[in-house]
């Protein structure tokens, strides 16, 4: 095999902090439906929004060094804003195959708003990186960009993988919070920063009301992935596989919601 066209067993490496990713991976199955896939869950450290930013770089780094030492992948995707926001230079600078990122949606964002007012939801790590004011400086400087860090919504993602209720009073809390900022009434776009939240665009699209539009990267990091592998065979030789940092009988209660996105074995990393 030359470097151009690897063995078409390899995998696509997804990463997350949580099962935020499998928003990603939904988009990814689209383009490349017969990629095989490995998504790697880092539950011993979820949730990430809550930590430094030395802390976030040196876990994602190390963990992702190890995953590559060990399982190869022909490619990795950071599916976390946060912790692309703050480790994507850092993993990029020392594995040497291509990393995909993702970071919060704010180019799209500012195209779609009409009233010029665009909320922003994310964790409390990544609303407050120096990333996020370069893209508002660079793409909506036009606009108003309001900040909400919205940890209970990560909770609530994973409980609806889980098949769990969501926490509905979280939904409100967040909508609420936002309305109540100045110029929070005219919002009409929201960026949703995690990946954690589109698994609960029903629940806040029925808090904003019908006028709010929601955008986040998951089409777009799909289709940079098919881009940068575009050309090369795809051969599934396994099932594709759910890593988590942390076992024990929770991952249980994964089982069924991460089947549904075609990772039908479970394993401990």
């Amino acid at each position: 095999m030359t470097t151009d066209q690897p063995d078409p067993a390899k995998p696509i490496l997804l990463f997350d902090s949580g099962v935020g990713g499998l928003t990603v991976l939904a988009e990814l199955r689209k383009l490349l439906p017969s990629a095989p896939i490995i998504y790697a869950a880092d539950n011993a450290g979820l949730p990430y929004g809550d930590k430094s930013e030395a802390q976030i770089a040196a876990r994602v780094a190390g963990l992702l060094g190890r995953l590559t030492e060990r399982l190869h992948p022909r490619l990795a995707c950071i599916a976390c804003n946060t912790a692309s926001t703050i480790a994507l230079d850092a993993v990029r600078e020392v594995l040497e195959i291509p990393i995909v990122g993702t970071v919060p949606a704010i180019k799209p964002a500012a195209a779609m708003t009409r009233t010029g007012v665009i909320a922003l939801i994310g964790t409390e790590a990544t609303i407050r990186q120096g990333y996020v004011d370069r893209l508002e400086a660079r793409f909506a400087a036009d606009k108003t960009l309001l900040r909400l860090a919205a940890p209970e919504l990560v909770d609530a993602g994973e409980a609806r993988l889980r098949g769990e209720p969501v926490d509905q009073g979280a939904v409100v809390r967040a909508v609420d919070a936002l309305r109540a900022m100045p110029g929070g009434t005219d919002i009409d776009t929201v960026v949703l920063a995690c990946t954690h939240f589109p698994l609960l665009e029903p629940e806040l699209a029925a808090a904003f009301g019908s006028d709010v539009q929601f955008v986040h990267g998951a089409e777009g990091i799909a289709r940079r992935i098919a881009s940068l592998t575009g050309g090369q065979a795809f051969r599934r030789d396994h099932e594709d596989i759910a890593l988590f940092t942390s076992d024990g009988p929770a991952l249980e209660a994964y089982r069924k919601g991460l089947a549904s996105y075609g990772l039908t074995r479970i394993e401990k990393f």
